[in-house]
């Protein structure tokens, strides 16, 4: 059984469990199925705003496809999530991100 479908075995007791969905998004990244881990990311960070580590990567596949001003806005709402939570690491990383494309 390779990790996507570990992973998605997991989920089926918790469809919404926000590590799980993380990692399983992740994991279509290194398959090259962008499409399918953008969704994962989008719907994570609609059921969980506070799931700060997914903004930086959902703002890396927007650039990836081409979509500047999506990836500027994702990293700057995961910047006031991170200062919100108190995560300096996380907003120093989404800050970095933001100013690497402006």
């Amino acid at each position: 059984m390779d990790r996507i479908e570990k992973l998605l075995e997991l989920l089926k007791n918790d469809e919404k469990d926000s590590f799980l969905n993380h990692a399983l998004a992740l994991e279509y990244i290194k398959m090259g199925n962008d499409q399918k881990a953008l969704s994962l990311f989008v719907d994570l960070l609609e059921n969980e705003p506070t799931y700060v580590g997914s903004y930086y990567h959902l703002g890396k596949l927007y650039e990836k496809i081409g979509e500047i001003e999506k990836a500027i806005d994702i990293y700057e709402n995961g910047m006031r999530e991170a200062k919100k939570v108190g995560d300096q690491h996380s907003y120093n990383e989404l800050m970095g991100a933001k100013e690497e494309i402006e």
